[in-house]
């Protein structure tokens, strides 16, 4: 008998359909708004990580049909400078999304930078209004990373109604906004994180499984309940004994694949619906402009 292996939730085949569908609706609006949608993508310093996510962004930004606007701002620019130009962006009419990409060098307050942007222009999803719209239910911009898994699950059909989901993480990033998307989908939910009791005891309960602990291969197959759907958030850099290295998830694949019914491939699974995500917030953000 065949081994029994995990469909796979093809995050970038469902990326590429999203980026199409931007596409589209960018050429119909256009005319009508008289300008392109903007994004501008901030970053500080030199790492080589952020570096890499936004010409990512940047790429599939242009891909779709996105002006950038994106500025690149050396590691000692202070506080000050950066709120001046984040001010400049909330009245440019060119812009609709404003995002910070972090993390950002010590000196610099993420929170207070974040609460400069206006809540319509947050891209991110992370201003304090959206995370409140977001709690009471109501339409606002979605945190880029959580809704780009729930539009994963959507799209392969896999019910959320009355099932048990549990996100291990609970970072204002995914974990907590995730877990209130996934109770506005009548699932019932339960948060585990670092500091709960008998893990494994609390995720093979679960019929979607949610990693988001950025531990290298930290969720194994003995954690998770045959039949489950396996989220897997991490992307975590591993040099093995010969000095090669490659990217893994929180998951252990190989062992977890045999066990899941879906799985998300890293790469290729929740990456590039957060990329997704974000220029269907700023096209969001741009088509509720045409109707001001």
């Amino acid at each position: 008998m065949e081994a029994k292996t995990a469909k796979l939730l093809d995050g970038k085949a469902l990326a590429n359909k999203i980026q199409q569908e931007l596409s589209a609706a960018i050429t119909q609006l256009q005319p009508q708004i008289g300008r392109p949608p903007g994004l501008a993508v901030l970053m500080v310093g030199d790492n080589p990580a952020s570096a890499a996510y936004v010409r990512g962004k940047e790429r599939a930004c242009q891909k779709v049909g996105i002006a950038s606007f994106g500025k690149h701002f050396p590691t000692q620019t202070t506080q000050a400078e950066l709120e001046e130009v984040i001010a400049a962006l909330n009245y440019d009419e060119r812009v609709d999304g404003i995002l910070v990409q972090l993390p950002l060098p010590n000196h610099l307050d993420a929170v207070a930078l974040l609460h400069q942007i206006v809540p319509d222009k947050d891209v991110d999803g992370l201003h304090p209004v959206n995370l409140g719209r977001l709690v009471r239910g109501e339409p606002g911009l979605r945190s880029c990373t959580p809704a780009g898994i729930m539009r994963l699950l959507q799209e392969y059909a896999i019910p959320l109604r009355g099932k048990h989901a549990v996100v291990v993480g609970r970072s204002i990033l995914v974990g907590k906004p995730l877990a209130l998307m996934l109770l506005e989908a009548d699932a019932t939910v339960t948060v585990a994180h670092s500091r709960s009791h008998s893990l494994e005891s609390i995720t093979t309960n679960a019929d979607i499984l949610i990693a988001a602990v950025g531990r290298p291969e930290f969720m194994t197959a003995d954690m998770v309940k045959p039949g489950a759907v396996v989220v897997d958030v991490g992307i975590n850099r591993v040099i093995d004994s010969s000095g090669n290295s490659r990217i893994v998830g929180d998951v252990h694949f190989e062992s977890t694949v045999g066990v899941a019914e879906f799985l998300t491939p890293v790469p290729g699974g929740v990456g590039p619906m957060t990329v997704a995500i974000l220029l269907q917030n700023t096209v969001n953000s741009y088509s509720q402009r045409s109707h001001r």
